[in-house]
């Protein structure tokens, strides 16, 4: 690492699941159920970002592209990904993160389905 880039290339988040519904049938953006991978790029390169998805019955998804700028920081929410595909609702699967630069990732879920609604959050495995 140099010139205070801190983390690691590559990260695993084991758990994903978007629900389908939320708390109303017309909510406001901030309480949509929602995945977000916050991703921290603290070095002076941008970070080129590589997120493959991995599922139980099928053959995975991606690379979904991302670029994180140089010490910037983005929250990117899995529900917003659609290219190759979009991120499929009410169904398990897990996600590699592979950057150019270190970066950091944390993992972030809403569940808003009523009631209650949750809130986890869990910093990613890295290699």
């Amino acid at each position: 690492m140099s010139n205070g880039a801190l983390g690691r290339r590559v990260w695993v988040i084991a758990e994903g699941y978007i629900p389908a519904a939320s708390y109303d049938p017309h909510p406001n953006r901030a309480m949509v159920s929602h995945e977000v991978a916050c991703i921290l790029n603290t070095g002076d390169q941008p970070a080129e970002v590589a997120i493959t998805l991995y599922f139980a019955d099928r053959e995975p998804v991606g690379p979904y592209r991302v670029t994180v700028g140089p010490r910037r920081t983005l929250h990117l929410r899995f529900n917003d990904l659609h290219d190759p595909e979009p991120v499929p609702r009410d169904t398990d699967y897990a996600s590699v993160i592979r950057s150019s630069v270190p970066i950091v990732v944390q993992h972030t879920r809403l569940d808003s389905r009523p009631p209650p609604h949750a809130l986890l959050s869990t910093i990613a495995w890295a290699e």
